[in-house]
Protein backbone atom coordinates (compact mmCIF):
# COMPACT_ATOMS: atom_id res chain seq x y z
CA UNK A 1 0.00 0.00 0.00
CA UNK A 2 1.28 4.16 -0.36
CA UNK A 3 1.94 5.68 2.40
CA UNK A 4 3.36 9.13 3.07
CA UNK A 5 6.74 9.91 1.41
CA UNK A 6 6.76 6.43 0.08
CA UNK A 7 9.25 6.37 -2.52
CA UNK A 8 10.50 4.63 -5.89
CA UNK A 9 12.79 3.98 -8.93
CA UNK A 10 11.48 2.75 -12.40
CA UNK A 11 11.66 -1.25 -11.63
CA UNK A 12 9.60 -0.43 -8.39
CA UNK A 13 5.79 0.46 -6.79
CA UNK A 14 4.45 2.97 -8.65
CA UNK A 15 7.70 3.64 -10.95
CA UNK A 16 7.33 0.08 -12.37
CA UNK A 17 3.31 1.03 -13.61
CA UNK A 18 5.85 3.75 -16.51
CA UNK A 19 7.33 0.07 -17.79
CA UNK A 20 4.29 -1.38 -18.03
CA UNK A 21 2.27 1.59 -19.89
CA UNK A 22 5.64 1.80 -21.95
CA UNK A 23 5.59 -2.00 -23.00
CA UNK A 24 2.06 -1.22 -23.66
CA UNK A 25 3.11 1.29 -26.52
CA UNK A 26 5.74 -0.70 -27.48
CA UNK A 27 3.09 -3.37 -28.80
CA UNK A 28 1.18 -0.83 -29.77
CA UNK A 29 4.12 0.46 -32.17
CA UNK A 30 3.89 -3.42 -33.71
CA UNK A 31 0.82 -2.91 -34.87
CA UNK A 32 0.40 -2.47 -38.95
CA UNK A 33 -2.75 -0.18 -37.90
CA UNK A 34 -1.60 1.46 -35.14
CA UNK A 35 -2.95 4.53 -33.65
CA UNK A 36 0.79 6.06 -32.19
CA UNK A 37 3.92 5.05 -32.73
CA UNK A 38 6.75 5.71 -29.83
CA UNK A 39 9.49 4.08 -31.29
CA UNK A 40 11.30 4.96 -27.49
CA UNK A 41 9.12 3.02 -25.36
CA UNK A 42 10.19 0.01 -26.80
CA UNK A 43 13.96 1.18 -26.00
CA UNK A 44 13.14 1.32 -22.20
CA UNK A 45 11.62 -2.18 -21.85
CA UNK A 46 14.79 -3.52 -23.18
CA UNK A 47 16.91 -1.50 -21.24
CA UNK A 48 15.17 -3.12 -18.03
CA UNK A 49 15.41 -6.62 -20.18
CA UNK A 50 13.84 -9.90 -18.85
CA UNK A 51 10.36 -10.42 -18.76
CA UNK A 52 10.02 -6.91 -20.57
CA UNK A 53 12.00 -7.44 -23.25
CA UNK A 54 11.19 -11.31 -23.54
CA UNK A 55 7.01 -9.70 -23.78
CA UNK A 56 8.18 -7.50 -27.09
CA UNK A 57 9.22 -10.95 -28.18
CA UNK A 58 6.63 -12.92 -27.87
CA UNK A 59 7.98 -15.38 -25.42
CA UNK A 60 5.47 -14.46 -23.04
CA UNK A 61 2.06 -15.37 -23.63
CA UNK A 62 0.40 -15.52 -20.63
CA UNK A 63 1.76 -12.11 -19.57
CA UNK A 64 -1.16 -9.30 -18.41
CA UNK A 65 -0.44 -7.57 -21.67
CA UNK A 66 -1.40 -10.65 -24.17
CA UNK A 67 -4.47 -11.89 -22.11
CA UNK A 68 -7.68 -11.03 -24.32
CA UNK A 69 -10.10 -10.18 -21.96
CA UNK A 70 -7.76 -7.54 -20.52
CA UNK A 71 -4.03 -6.73 -22.02
CA UNK A 72 -5.48 -6.49 -25.35
CA UNK A 73 -7.86 -3.79 -24.31
CA UNK A 74 -5.47 -1.92 -22.67
CA UNK A 75 -2.79 -2.00 -25.15
CA UNK A 76 -5.37 -0.45 -27.68
CA UNK A 77 -6.48 2.00 -24.52
CA UNK A 78 -2.73 3.47 -24.71
CA UNK A 79 -2.45 3.70 -28.86
CA UNK A 80 -5.68 5.81 -28.10
CA UNK A 81 -4.48 7.71 -25.06
CA UNK A 82 -1.12 8.62 -26.78
CA UNK A 83 -2.98 9.52 -30.01
CA UNK A 84 -5.62 12.05 -28.39
CA UNK A 85 -2.75 13.71 -26.04
CA UNK A 86 -0.36 13.75 -29.08
CA UNK A 87 -3.01 15.56 -31.11
CA UNK A 88 -3.68 18.16 -27.85
CA UNK A 89 -0.34 18.70 -28.19
CA UNK A 90 -0.17 19.97 -32.09
CA UNK A 91 -3.08 22.18 -31.21
CA UNK A 92 -1.63 23.86 -28.86
CA UNK A 93 1.97 24.33 -30.14
CA UNK A 94 -0.60 25.60 -33.42
CA UNK A 95 -2.22 28.12 -30.61
CA UNK A 96 1.29 29.75 -29.65
CA UNK A 97 1.81 27.63 -26.68
CA UNK A 98 6.06 27.44 -26.26
CA UNK A 99 6.31 26.30 -22.86
CA UNK A 100 5.46 22.88 -22.14
CA UNK A 101 5.30 20.46 -18.77
CA UNK A 102 5.00 17.15 -18.05
CA UNK A 103 3.78 16.61 -14.84
CA UNK A 104 4.87 13.11 -13.63
CA UNK A 105 6.93 12.27 -17.06
CA UNK A 106 7.87 8.79 -16.22
CA UNK A 107 8.77 7.37 -19.75
CA UNK A 108 7.17 10.05 -22.25
CA UNK A 109 9.20 10.63 -24.67
CA UNK A 110 7.44 13.72 -26.35
CA UNK A 111 9.99 15.50 -25.95
CA UNK A 112 12.31 13.84 -28.55
CA UNK A 113 9.50 12.46 -30.75
CA UNK A 114 6.97 15.38 -31.49
CA UNK A 115 7.78 18.31 -34.11
CA UNK A 116 8.21 21.02 -31.91
CA UNK A 117 8.11 24.79 -32.80
CA UNK A 118 11.33 26.51 -32.75
CA UNK A 119 11.48 27.93 -29.07
CA UNK A 120 9.62 25.11 -27.41
CA UNK A 121 10.82 24.29 -23.88
CA UNK A 122 9.78 20.89 -22.58
CA UNK A 123 10.16 21.07 -18.62
CA UNK A 124 9.57 17.25 -17.64
CA UNK A 125 8.83 16.70 -13.56
CA UNK A 126 9.04 13.36 -12.18
CA UNK A 127 11.53 11.73 -9.37
CA UNK A 128 15.23 11.72 -9.87
CA UNK A 129 15.47 7.91 -10.53
CA UNK A 130 12.73 7.92 -12.79
CA UNK A 131 14.65 11.07 -14.85
CA UNK A 132 18.09 9.35 -14.38
CA UNK A 133 17.32 5.98 -15.68
CA UNK A 134 14.94 7.69 -18.93
CA UNK A 135 18.03 10.31 -19.66
CA UNK A 136 20.54 7.13 -19.57
CA UNK A 137 18.88 5.23 -22.05
CA UNK A 138 17.81 7.75 -24.26
CA UNK A 139 21.82 8.67 -24.52
CA UNK A 140 23.26 5.64 -24.97
CA UNK A 141 20.90 5.56 -28.15
CA UNK A 142 22.01 8.89 -29.26
CA UNK A 143 18.37 10.30 -29.41
CA UNK A 144 18.20 13.78 -29.22
CA UNK A 145 15.23 16.17 -28.17
CA UNK A 146 13.26 18.11 -30.87
CA UNK A 147 12.95 20.72 -28.27
CA UNK A 148 14.88 22.60 -25.06
CA UNK A 149 14.22 19.76 -22.64
CA UNK A 150 14.99 20.69 -19.07
CA UNK A 151 14.32 18.45 -16.29
CA UNK A 152 12.90 19.19 -12.53
CA UNK A 153 13.83 16.35 -10.19
CA UNK A 154 11.27 17.04 -8.09
CA UNK A 155 7.93 15.03 -6.18
CA UNK A 156 4.59 16.44 -7.36
CA UNK A 157 3.73 15.93 -3.62
CA UNK A 158 6.61 18.72 -2.26
CA UNK A 159 6.84 22.56 -3.50
CA UNK A 160 6.90 21.83 -7.58
CA UNK A 161 5.99 24.95 -8.23
CA UNK A 162 8.34 26.72 -7.15
CA UNK A 163 11.02 24.24 -8.60
CA UNK A 164 9.57 24.67 -12.01
CA UNK A 165 9.84 28.71 -11.92
CA UNK A 166 13.67 28.26 -10.33
CA UNK A 167 14.14 26.16 -14.15
CA UNK A 168 13.04 28.97 -15.96
CA UNK A 169 9.36 28.87 -16.70
CA UNK A 170 7.36 32.03 -16.83
CA UNK A 171 4.27 31.90 -16.11
CA UNK A 172 3.35 35.23 -18.33
CA UNK A 173 3.60 33.12 -20.99
CA UNK A 174 1.63 30.79 -22.57
CA UNK A 175 1.83 27.13 -21.67
CA UNK A 176 0.50 23.73 -22.09
CA UNK A 177 0.18 21.31 -19.34
CA UNK A 178 -0.18 17.28 -19.13
CA UNK A 179 -1.47 15.07 -16.26
CA UNK A 180 -1.52 11.41 -17.67
CA UNK A 181 -2.14 8.36 -15.62
CA UNK A 182 -1.17 10.84 -12.86
CA UNK A 183 -4.20 11.67 -10.72
CA UNK A 184 -5.12 7.88 -9.52
CA UNK A 185 -1.64 8.14 -7.40
CA UNK A 186 -2.45 11.00 -6.00
CA UNK A 187 -4.89 11.41 -2.47
CA UNK A 188 -7.90 13.74 -3.71
CA UNK A 189 -6.04 16.66 -1.70
CA UNK A 190 -3.13 16.04 -3.81
CA UNK A 191 -4.85 16.64 -6.87
CA UNK A 192 -6.88 19.67 -5.78
CA UNK A 193 -3.51 21.07 -5.01
CA UNK A 194 -2.35 19.99 -8.86
CA UNK A 195 -4.52 21.34 -10.28
CA UNK A 196 -4.36 24.89 -8.42
CA UNK A 197 -0.30 24.60 -8.76
CA UNK A 198 -1.85 24.27 -12.78
CA UNK A 199 -4.05 27.18 -12.50
CA UNK A 200 -2.42 29.73 -10.79
CA UNK A 201 0.82 29.33 -13.37
CA UNK A 202 -1.08 29.22 -16.72
CA UNK A 203 -1.76 32.62 -17.91
CA UNK A 204 -4.46 33.38 -20.47
CA UNK A 205 -3.88 31.46 -23.59
CA UNK A 206 -2.84 28.25 -21.65
CA UNK A 207 -3.70 24.65 -22.25
CA UNK A 208 -4.33 21.82 -19.54
CA UNK A 209 -5.10 18.25 -20.93
CA UNK A 210 -5.62 15.47 -18.03
CA UNK A 211 -6.76 11.75 -17.96
CA UNK A 212 -9.41 12.06 -15.45
CA UNK A 213 -11.13 8.33 -13.79
CA UNK A 214 -13.90 8.12 -11.41
CA UNK A 215 -13.50 6.34 -8.01
CA UNK A 216 -14.95 3.24 -7.62
CA UNK A 217 -17.54 2.49 -4.77
CA UNK A 218 -15.18 2.46 -1.60
CA UNK A 219 -16.78 -0.85 -0.77
CA UNK A 220 -15.78 -2.57 -4.36
CA UNK A 221 -11.90 -1.11 -4.54
CA UNK A 222 -11.51 -2.27 -1.00
CA UNK A 223 -12.46 -5.77 -1.82
CA UNK A 224 -10.31 -4.97 -4.86
CA UNK A 225 -7.62 -4.55 -2.58
CA UNK A 226 -7.82 -7.28 -0.48
CA UNK A 227 -8.23 -10.08 -3.76
CA UNK A 228 -4.70 -8.76 -5.22
CA UNK A 229 -3.25 -8.95 -2.14
CA UNK A 230 -3.38 -12.70 -1.75
CA UNK A 231 -2.53 -13.14 -5.97
CA UNK A 232 0.27 -10.81 -5.38
CA UNK A 233 1.61 -12.61 -2.37
CA UNK A 234 1.18 -15.64 -4.76
CA UNK A 235 3.54 -14.50 -7.41
CA UNK A 236 0.66 -14.46 -9.99
CA UNK A 237 0.17 -10.46 -10.58
CA UNK A 238 1.78 -7.23 -9.69
CA UNK A 239 -0.05 -4.98 -7.83
CA UNK A 240 -2.26 -2.15 -9.34
CA UNK A 241 -5.00 -1.63 -6.52
CA UNK A 242 -2.58 -1.34 -3.79
CA UNK A 243 -0.65 1.65 -5.74
CA UNK A 244 -3.79 3.97 -6.16
CA UNK A 245 -6.05 6.25 -4.18
CA UNK A 246 -9.12 5.65 -4.41
CA UNK A 247 -10.43 9.73 -4.56
CA UNK A 248 -11.18 12.42 -6.56
CA UNK A 249 -11.34 16.23 -5.76
CA UNK A 250 -13.54 16.99 -8.60
CA UNK A 251 -14.25 15.74 -12.07
CA UNK A 252 -11.77 17.43 -14.11
CA UNK A 253 -13.97 19.59 -16.19
CA UNK A 254 -15.80 20.52 -13.28
CA UNK A 255 -12.87 21.45 -11.46
CA UNK A 256 -11.31 23.45 -14.62
CA UNK A 257 -14.84 25.23 -15.79
CA UNK A 258 -15.36 26.69 -12.23
CA UNK A 259 -11.76 28.12 -12.29
CA UNK A 260 -12.60 30.14 -15.45
CA UNK A 261 -10.96 27.21 -18.03
CA UNK A 262 -13.39 25.96 -21.11
CA UNK A 263 -12.94 22.32 -19.90
CA UNK A 264 -13.78 19.39 -22.50
CA UNK A 265 -13.80 15.56 -21.49
CA UNK A 266 -14.31 12.96 -23.89
CA UNK A 267 -15.48 9.61 -22.41
CA UNK A 268 -12.61 6.73 -23.35
CA UNK A 269 -15.45 4.65 -24.55
CA UNK A 270 -16.37 7.01 -26.86
CA UNK A 271 -13.05 7.59 -28.08
CA UNK A 272 -11.97 3.78 -28.81
CA UNK A 273 -15.00 3.82 -30.69
CA UNK A 274 -14.06 7.32 -32.74
CA UNK A 275 -10.82 5.57 -33.43
CA UNK A 276 -11.73 2.39 -34.48
CA UNK A 277 -10.84 0.10 -31.08
CA UNK A 278 -13.31 -2.40 -29.77
CA UNK A 279 -15.09 -1.05 -26.59
CA UNK A 280 -14.76 -3.87 -23.85
CA UNK A 281 -17.83 -5.28 -22.28
CA UNK A 282 -18.62 -3.32 -19.23
CA UNK A 283 -19.06 -6.52 -17.02
CA UNK A 284 -15.25 -7.19 -17.88
CA UNK A 285 -12.28 -5.74 -15.85
CA UNK A 286 -10.82 -3.68 -18.89
CA UNK A 287 -14.68 -2.46 -19.90
CA UNK A 288 -15.32 -1.54 -15.55
CA UNK A 289 -11.83 0.35 -15.42
CA UNK A 290 -12.46 2.02 -19.22
CA UNK A 291 -16.07 3.50 -18.08
CA UNK A 292 -14.54 5.57 -15.27
CA UNK A 293 -11.87 7.13 -17.33
CA UNK A 294 -12.24 10.27 -19.53
CA UNK A 295 -9.40 12.15 -21.36
CA UNK A 296 -10.16 16.04 -20.40
CA UNK A 297 -8.51 19.09 -22.39
CA UNK A 298 -8.78 22.68 -21.23
CA UNK A 299 -7.97 26.26 -22.14
CA UNK A 300 -7.88 29.17 -20.10
CA UNK A 301 -9.49 32.32 -22.12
Amino acid sequence: MRSEGDTWDITTSVGSTALFVAAARALEAQKPDRLSFDPYAELFCRAVGGAWADLLDGKLVDHDLKSTDFGGHFVNFQGARTRYFDAYFQRTADAGARQVVILAAGLDSRAYRLPWPDGTTVFELDRPQVLDFKREVLFRWGAKPRAERREIAVDLRDDWPRALQENGFDPAKPSAWIAEGLLIYLPAAAQEQLFTGIDNLACPGSHAAVEDGSPLPPEVFAAKVEEERAVVAAGDARPFFQLVYNEQCAPATEWFGAHGWTALGTPLVEYLDEVGRPVPEPDSEAGAMFMRNTLVSATKP
